[in-house]
């Protein structure tokens, strides 16, 4: 029991647990929002749904209208998810400046001392 208290009160499962839950809501709300592009591309063009579209007996429709709900997908997730957290993100938390690399340091050292030597090796 000892463990099995352990298993379920480790945090890093909880966090996926909320994780998992709170991913499956957004993918609703993704979903719904691309729904009603594609309704609002079936008012300004027609029908958002290709399916029947069949030029030359070859069914097309199909592919054209999962390939139009990707790129909408796509352009939902970048702009409506993607830009504002990363605007958000360095904002309100800034990368640090990641300094100079330990190599490159001791590659000026070495250069300093020799400047200060006159240039003799």
């Amino acid at each position: 029991m000892v463990g099995f208290r352990s298993f379920v009160l480790r945090g890093n499962l909880v966090e996926l647990a909320v994780a998992f839950v709170m991913g499956t809501a957004f993918a609703t709300v993704v979903t719904a929002m691309v729904n009603l592009i594609m309704g609002l591309i079936g008012k300004i063009g027609g029908q958002p749904d290709f399916t029947a579209w069949k030029p030359g007996g070859l069914p097309v429709g199909a592919f054209v209208t999962a390939l139009l709900a990707f790129l909408v997908l796509a352009a939902v997730i970048y702009f409506l998810v993607v830009k504002p957290y990363t605007f958000a993100k360095e904002r309100y938390f800034p990368s640090e400046d990641a300094g100079t690399p330990a190599d490159v340091a001791v590659l000026e050292e070495i250069r300093d001392l020799l400047a200060a030597r006159g240039g003799r090796v």
